[in-house]
């Protein structure tokens, strides 16, 4: 019996050790140190015997990509539990900033996560990815519901609007699995807008600041993340 299996057992115990095992070796050596031959030496089994579990090594990274979702999404939530729900400005920015405290905190698992481009069989978004969205969901939702100007400062181009219905929908879809009743008419094309401007500048950030890749020496990215805040804050008129 090998020492997994002596260990319990349980089916869901083993998967969890596995996990816990490859993300040791996610944070410690990065995405390519991650495979099952080495997972199994780490544990004292076979290769094969982890295929009981994991179709293969995309599979388990998938896997590992949820687990990392959830912990955020987590964690995020808990970052907002105390901050008043109509207080909608000081719920998205310090969202952000447990973002992108947890990003600079754990760069490998946010390239994991965040930009490493999806496999050619990559299906639908996991459990914890869903719970991510989830956590922007249940701020964003609100501020359509209650009308807050969202609205970009310049016009939507033209060819953005050719593809809104379908985002449109999507967003309505998904706040309503997470309890806000919103059909896809209550979304305008500036609210999908001024979201998609939100995040591709938040993510820019984050990513330029884990991945060293300003331009130029910045010494206080913390104060630089500050001053964007206070501008997306401003742009979409949040209270």
């Amino acid at each position: 019996m090998t020492k997994l299996t002596q260990r319990g057992q349980a089916g869901v115990t083993t998967d969890l050790e596995i996990r816990r095992r490859a993300r040791i070796l996610l944070r410690t050596d990065g995405h390519d140190a991650v495979t099952l031959r080495a997972i199994a030496r780490a544990l004292g089994i076979t290769a094969p015997a982890l295929y009981r579990y994991y179709d293969s090594r995309e599979d388990l990274l998938r896997q590992l990509c949820d687990d990392i979702c959830a912990d955020l999404s987590h964690e995020l939530a808990r970052r907002v539990q105390h901050v008043a729900p109509d207080a909608f400005a000081e719920r998205v920015t310090e969202t952000c900033r447990g973002l992108r405290t947890w990003a600079v905190a754990h760069p490998r698992e946010f390239t994991l996560v965040f930009a490493t481009p999806p496999s050619a069989d990559a299906q639908s978004p996991t459990v914890g990815q869903d719970e991510f969205a989830g956590v922007f969901l249940s701020l964003a939702g609100p501020l359509l519901v209650e009308g807050t100007a969202m609205t970009p400062a310049r016009p939507v181009p033209g060819e953005f609007l050719s593809t809104v219905e379908h985002h449109r929908t999507a967003l309505a879809e998904a706040c309503v699995a997470h309890g806000l009743d919103l059909a896809p008419e209550d979304i305008r094309a500036g609210h999908v807008y001024a979201l998609l401007q939100w995040w591709i500048r938040i993510y820019g950030h984050i990513a330029l600041e884990v991945f060293g890749r300003f331009p130029f020496d910045v010494r206080h990215a913390e104060v630089l993340f500050e001053v964007l805040l206070t501008d997306l804050v401003h742009d979409i008129e949040l209270s």
